[in-house]
């Protein structure tokens, strides 16, 4: 039987299916320093995007891109590799394809200081790696994208007649940029 993104490799449905709300909001809260695998220098790339995203709400991302080591990218100089971050960060954030995330993980889980979650992208699963991370002690977020996560447990998801699954009776206030944000830090609504 082929695996399906939703599903083990033998076919069983896994805690990776689906994520209670209070975990992502509790991670994009305590996360504050993150490691960009895969980030682009391409303005049209999702990579450069979430980073971007991330930026501006306060993260401290670390682009990682062996292609674009010693430039920068909104602000943050690019490393190679995880070796190369010289810190310690709370979160490895896999913005490659699936046979990439088990190499990449093992990379994470070799540092001096392991990441407290590693965050695979949308349409990025590997099971097999995802096992021996949370063997570790490091919890496993796939198949999600920590921009739309924030942006749906903000509210700002909502604005665009997504639903979010989220009630909220906050009114977003007008930023000096001219564009309106909410955060996850006051909670709104369920979750």
């Amino acid at each position: 039987m082929m695996p399906t993104l939703d599903r083990a490799p033998e076919g069983l449905p896994t805690a990776h299916d689906a994520y209670p709300d209070a975990l992502i909001r509790g991670i994009l809260k305590a996360c504050r320093s993150i490691a960009l695998i895969g980030a682009s220098a391409n303005p049209a790339r999702p990579s450069w995007i979430v980073l971007k995203y991330l930026r501006e709400r306060g993260y401290d991302v670390v682009p990682v891109n062996p292609g674009l080591a010693g430039q920068e990218l909104l602000g943050a100089t690019v490393v190679a590799s995880l070796s190369d971050l010289g810190r310690p960060v709370d979160m490895v954030e896999i913005f490659r394809n699936s046979a990439a995330a088990g190499p990449i993980v093992d990379e994470a889980l070799a540092l001096p200081s392991l990441p407290k979650v590693i965050w695979m992208q949308l349409g990025v699963r590997d099971h097999a790696a995802a096992a021996r991370a949370e063997a570790r002690g490091v919890q496993v977020i796939m198949n999600r994208c920590p921009k739309i996560e924030y942006g749906r447990l903000s509210g700002e998801i909502g604005w665009t007649g997504v639903n979010s699954r989220i009630i909220s009776s906050r009114k977003p206030v007008l930023s000096t940029k001219g564009i309106q944000k909410l955060t996850i830090e006051s909670r709104g609504g369920r979750g």
